[in-house]
């Protein structure tokens, strides 16, 4: 049916009949699974100080409270999901993740504790809470429909309502995700209604770095020794020959393009030089260039605290001192036009500005080797990018470095980054290789005085990305018990904001390769849904790093392609709910029925696909099938396991079970399991 006349449309058509709307189809289910953070607020004893107000007081306040509440949740991110008499309720991490939805949701839940801390007569009560629910992405927020569904909802509720007044509650998985960046102290154990055991809490009561940044633990460097060397010996041409350079660091999140320019930075000021820092991040600015207006105020020793008129002086003094009291006043007036400090009289045109920007670069290099680090450029404004490339191209005869580190999106802005400039070179990091990652993982766990010998499954798991690691064994060190295999929700985090910014088209056969596994193949997502492009996305999955297409496919005159890393599979599945894993599970199951038959190779997998399709009739035919099959090939282990899970899905009247234990019998005896195989005999 059409959305704008209503006329019905022949199954498959491209455009109405009727008045030749484009007709979409429906490629995302509407709803997901998601792991959300929701953030409650509530106005502490307001009820009881209304019922003294006059009404239009009561509505005064709540107007002013509402709309202050709003806009910390949206200037860190998040959605408002609704207005509960005199609570509000906010989402991060729907409908859009952004990889560190828990940071934004204590932050803004601290920022609106500090806001009510300096208004007169409001007290409130926040809490946070991190945890997996049901999305419904085309909820309607303006009708009061509800975004989120599931326990994390209930239970943030329950934390706020024991919050003490001014202050911010957080569960545990919040607390998890954010111990690295947020202050906390122990709370006492939330006794929740309808919970068995009591809600673990903690109250946050500071940011421990600004935003976008995480502390510095100096996590062991292993397994970058030729990147650094690569970038050392840029180092040595740049003060050599005093020629600048442009040089760039992709990788994805947490793969150690932070800690690679650490350590360079370390070298740097070890060979004379001086590494200035600035940070691009994702909320939060007050300026375009604010990862240069960060170099600046360090240079010029500028404090975020300082009044405007200490500020403007320092800065003056700095220029003064560096390019010689002549021009000071004017290039001191455009720079802080740049860095956000205010301007007075007329504003000069862009390439002025960024005059006085290359002057300064270039007075301060005259006195010592320069490397000016932008992190996080991915996430920069385009005037920040205009910036950097200007001076890339127009600083001349001084050694200074501009050493830009980003995630691959900053090629979807700007494909020609750094494209046609003297001097431009582009690092590709990517995972560890996997004797480093293992290496890494067993420093971590030392550290953490974490004896059990997790380290080879902590490396298979996060394959290879250091801070998948990192985190990994963090989890692994705080719960002795818990499974390396088993995502943090901070790994998670990342990777759902990444397929988050895919366009839908992409998101939805991604979702739908995730069912296959991690091998997947065309013709499968082509029976999933008809796509007419569906060549050019894979591509375009390709060149995003995200598949990869494999020379030899296992079914003939198919493409087969892979998952690149085996979490981003991991992630795209969870994502989608139970009964949408369940139709396309029976489909792909379809799929290799009528493209593999019987084969061998493909038993186990029709096997998985009906068990996940629900249909266990077909499954345990499938797993008999296999079972025997492993049997005959002498994998008498894996032929165990099969029959047992052929076992596990037939009901106890079922007259197959006693052939199905006699072929385990027969199994367990050649794996002299001789007690157990005369066990299941005699049952």
């Amino acid at each position: 049916m059409c959305p704008r006349c209503g006329q019905q449309n022949p199954e498959g058509a491209r455009f109405c009949f009727n008045c030749g709307n484009e007709l979409s189809v429906e490629l995302e289910p509407r709803e997901e699974r998601r792991v959300v953070s929701v953030l409650f607020v509530d106005l502490a004893g307001f009820t009881a100080r209304a019922e003294a107000l006059d009404p239009e007081d009561v509505r005064a306040i709540l107007t002013g409270y509402y709309e202050r509440v709003r806009g910390e949740l949206e200037r860190f991110g998040g959605t408002v999901e609704k207005f509960i008499g005199d609570a509000v309720v906010g989402v991060f991490g729907a409908p859009v993740a952004h990889g560190d939805d828990p940071e934004r949701a204590v932050r803004a839940a601290l920022a609106v504790r500090d806001w009510a801390d300096g208004e007169d007569g409001v007290d409130v009560r926040v809490a946070v809470n991190t945890g997996e629910a049901i999305v419904s992405l085309d909820a309607d927020l303006s009708r009061g429909q509800a975004m989120v569904a599931g326990d994390v909802v209930n239970t943030a509720a329950r934390l706020q309502s024991a919050a003490p007044v001014g202050a911010v509650l957080v569960g545990e998985e919040t607390y998890a995700s954010t111990r690295s960046v947020i202050d906390y102290r122990p709370a006492p154990p939330v006794a929740a209604k309808g919970k068995a055991e009591p809600v673990h809490a903690w109250h946050a009561v500071r940011a421990l770095a600004p935003v976008g940044e995480r502390p510095q633990a100096r996590v062991p460097m292993v397994g970058r020794e030729r990147e650094l060397e690569l970038l050392l010996g840029t180092w040595e041409r740049v003060t050599a020959e005093e020629r600048p350079h442009l040089l760039t660091v992709f990788g994805p999140a947490g793969i150690g393009k932070s800690r690679l320019a650490l350590e360079f930075a370390q070298c740097v000021a070890a060979r004379g030089g001086r590494a200035i820092r600035g940070r691009s991040t994702p909320y939060g600015d007050s300026t375009a260039y604010s990862s240069f207006a960060q170099q600046v105020k360090q240079v010029a020793a500028v404090f975020d605290s300082d009044e405007l008129p200490d500020a403007l002086a320092k800065l003056r003094s700095a220029v003064e001192q560096l390019a010689g009291p002549e021009a000071a006043e004017e290039h001191a007036a455009h720079l802080a036009m740049l860095v956000g400090l205010g301007a007075n009289g007329d504003v000069p045109d862009r390439e002025t500005l960024f005059f006085s920007a290359r002057v300064l670069v270039e007075s301060l290099a005259t006195r010592e080797p320069v490397v000016l680090v932008y992190e996080d450029l991915h996430w920069a404004d385009a005037s920040l990018l205009d910036l950097v490339e200007t001076l890339a191209g127009r600083l001349r005869d001084v050694p200074v470095l501009l050493l830009a580190l980003a995630r691959p999106e900053l090629l979807s802005q700007r494909p020609g980054w750094g494209g046609g400039l003297p001097a431009n070179i582009t690092v590709q990091l990517d995972r560890l290789p996997e004797e480093a990652a293992q290496h890494l993982a067993e420093k971590l766990l030392a550290r953490a005085e974490h004896g059990e010998p997790r380290a080879p499954e902590i490396a298979r798991t996060a394959e290879g990305n250091p801070l998948f690691i990192e985190e990994l064994a963090a989890s692994l060190a705080e719960h002795a018990t818990a499974d390396a295999r088993r995502l943090p929700t901070s790994v998670r985090a990342i990777v759902a904001a990444r397929l988050d910014v895919l366009p839908q088209q992409e998101r939805s056969v991604l979702l739908d390769a995730a069912v296959v596994g991690r091998v997947f193949w065309r013709g499968a997502l082509a029976k999933m849904a008809r796509r007419d492009d569906l060549a050019a996305t894979l591509g375009s999955l390709e060149e995003r790093d995200l598949v990869r297409r494999e020379a030899v496919s296992r079914i003939k005159g198919d493409q087969q392609y892979s998952f690149k890393h085996v979490l981003i599979r991991d992630v795209a599945y969870g994502t989608l709910p139970r009964a949408a894993r369940r139709e396309r599970h029976a489909l792909v199951a379809e799929f290799l029925e009528q493209t593999t038959g019987s084969m061998r190779q493909s038993l186990e997998a029709l096997a998985h696909h009906w068990r996940e399709a629900g249909d266990d009739e077909r499954a345990v035919h499938y797993l008999i099938g296999a079972a025997d099959q492993a049997g005959r090939g002498w994998a008498k282990e894996r032929a165990v396991s099969l029959y047992r899970d052929a076992l596990a899905l037939l009901p106890p009247d079922d007259p197959r079970r006693r052939d199905v234990m006699r072929r385990l019998a027969v199994a367990l005896q050649a794996v002299y399991h001789v007690p157990d195989a005369q066990q299941l005999r005699g049952t």
